[in-house]
């Protein structure tokens, strides 16, 4: 099936009576590509990214426009749409997308992610293809953050395979997909706790370890705030863990950074990613205030990984 692109140049100040209009008119499937929106949207969110693409943000600079797709043989909808279009004073340009079976070709951006020495990441529609005798992690990977691509999660597991051995408890904060946890199961853990703010993550996570056949008590997934949630913490640090793994952002670390002894023995690992490197030093400085101290820092692209430990006195 073949579609038109259909792209409508406005303002920021226009962008809401366009879409509003458009929507009314019967064309509610819109993409909005408005650098005033996305700048917003960041500052909403600004304790969670520490990285913004600056690439991305130069195509959006002085951007404001809306495109919806129609099927080209959709002549109703185009002349519908072109004097919606004229009513309302604007201009708009087509463009022909190739014949592609979308539904089917966004999985072309998930192939096989080897990493490190031992893991492979799989999508799971390809969960049967040879691994090469690695360890198979299989995710659906377009439900939630950790499929393996970023250097951080990368960092994570290539430290993991150094630090898990058979038989280790391990406590993931901030699981996202479970991607950590289930890598840890495939490495040998005997069993892996993952706990994320987001309560979609806990049934994401569940889904994703099913896929590998993990369940309770191997894997178990939380919802919960620890910083928050007194009663979710004393709960989890009732337990002792080999590994502790937080793969987040350094605002989201460091805010963790005074609770995380509380979860490690004299004996235990914490493995602290998704840190850029201007961020290093205040990592960890936090975690060095918080009384571990800081034994190994690896480095991918602008990335940093933390391995630390409680300090001995």
């Amino acid at each position: 099936m073949a579609w038109l692109e259909i792209t409508i140049n406005t303002t920021p100040e226009n962008i809401d009576f366009v879409t509003t209009n458009l929507t009314a008119g019967g064309f509610p499937d819109l993409v909005i590509e408005d650098q005033g929106e996305f700048e917003t949207f960041l500052e909403e969110n600004r304790e969670y990214w520490d990285y913004i693409d600056e690439e991305l943000q130069e195509k959006l600079q002085g951007l404001s426009r809306v495109k919806l797709y129609l099927e080209d043989t959709d002549t109703a909808g185009m002349e519908r749409l072109n004097g919606l279009i004229q009513r309302l004073g604007l201009s708009m340009t087509t463009a022909p997308l190739p014949d592609v079976d979308y539904e089917e070709s966004w999985k072309d951006s998930y192939p096989p992610q080897p990493i490190g020495q031992k893991l492979i990441v799989l999508p799971y529609w390809l969960a049967d293809s040879d691994a090469d005798g690695r360890e198979k992690v299989i995710l659906d990977p377009g439900l939630t953050f950790g499929t393996g691509a970023h250097p951080s999660t990368q960092m994570v597991m290539e430290t993991m395979e150094e630090l898990v051995t058979p038989g280790s408890v391990c406590l993931d904060l901030g699981s996202g997909s479970g991607i950590l946890s289930i890598a840890a199961l495939r490495l040998g853990a005997k069993s892996a706790v993952g706990v994320d703010i987001d309560p979609k993550a806990e049934d994401i996570a569940r889904e994703n370890a099913a896929y590998n056949g993990f369940a309770a008590p191997e894997f178990t997934a939380l919802t919960g705030n620890v910083t928050a949630d007194v009663p979710l913490m004393e709960a989890l640090s009732q337990k002792e863990y080999d590994i502790v793994l937080v793969n987040i952002v350094a605002d989201v670390i460091i805010g963790l950074s005074p609770i995380l002894p509380n979860f490690l023995t004299a004996k235990s690992k914490l493995i602290c990613s998704g840190i850029l490197d201007t961020r290093l030093e205040d990592v960890t400085a936090a975690l060095t205030a918080a009384g571990l101290n800081v034994t190994h820092i690896r480095q991918k692209e602008d990335w940093r990984c933390v391995t630390a430990e409680r300090r001995c006195l």
